[in-house]
């Protein structure tokens, strides 16, 4: 999903290292309130008698969605549970872990009986060290932004894609944020390319996170997510 990502390689002059370390509280304060915002949109169309009526392709849609957000959502949680990550790399998965959260429970109030079943998940121990946590927060982050463009213009209700765009704006902060920490460029391009279902789908299947049983490859707490 993503390379290896190297710091030297991106930032050879060392700006974003100095940027990084520049970082006042209050910058931190603003962007936290910011990515607070994205499950705004999806609250009131779960109020909306539109949600109720929502079309066949858009459940499919939102189902698809709540699928990749409850992957991030575990991921970030169990990391978090965790506690083998420190500093700022704490701090965003703690926050972004409450973001995905709230993306979660704003889906399954939209889709109500019509939600696909939580799975399982299998971490293989990427939330129990921080680089490769940052690599695969990355990956997760790139994915989302990607996933949710290739799905905007298949939307059939203005009141759904409304609440999509507003959770593609805040994903594309998370990646911003992910990728400031890890020491890549948070602007790779100067336009997105967007990836359908079946490419998204298929990325994350080859992952192995999505398990039958709940379970993850190493012996540190935490054992699973659930």
């Amino acid at each position: 999903m993503t390379g290896d990502i190297r710091v030297d390689a991106v930032d050879p002059a060392g700006a974003i290292a100095e940027t990084r370390a520049a970082a006042d509280a209050s910058s931190r304060r603003r962007f936290l309130l910011a990515v607070t915002a994205g499950a705004a949109g999806l609250t009131a169309l779960a109020s909306a008698p539109a949600a109720r009526a929502a079309s066949k392709n858009d459940v499919a849609i939102l189902n698809y969605a709540l699928t990749l957000e409850e992957l991030q959502a575990a991921f970030y949680s169990e990391a978090e549970r965790g506690k083998a990550l420190s500093g700022q790399t704490a701090v965003a998965a703690r926050t972004l872990g409450a973001v995905e959260r709230a993306h979660v429970g704003a889906l399954r109030k939209v889709l109500g009986r019509s939600a696909v079943a939580k799975p399982f998940f299998d971490f293989q121990g990427t939330t129990e060290n921080q680089d490769v946590f940052l690599k695969t927060a990355v990956a997760f982050e790139d994915l989302a932004v990607a996933a949710y463009k290739g799905q905007a213009p298949l939307i059939d209700a203005p009141e759904v894609l409304a609440a999509a765009i507003s959770i593609h704006s805040v994903e594309a902060r998370h990646a911003a944020w992910i990728r400031f920490l890890v020491g890549a460029p948070p602007v790779i391009a100067a336009l997105d390319e967007p990836q359908s279902r079946d490419e998204v789908l298929a990325l994350v299947r080859a992952t192995g996170f999505i398990a039958r049983r709940p379970r993850t490859a190493s012996r540190r707490r935490p054992k699973f997510t659930g």
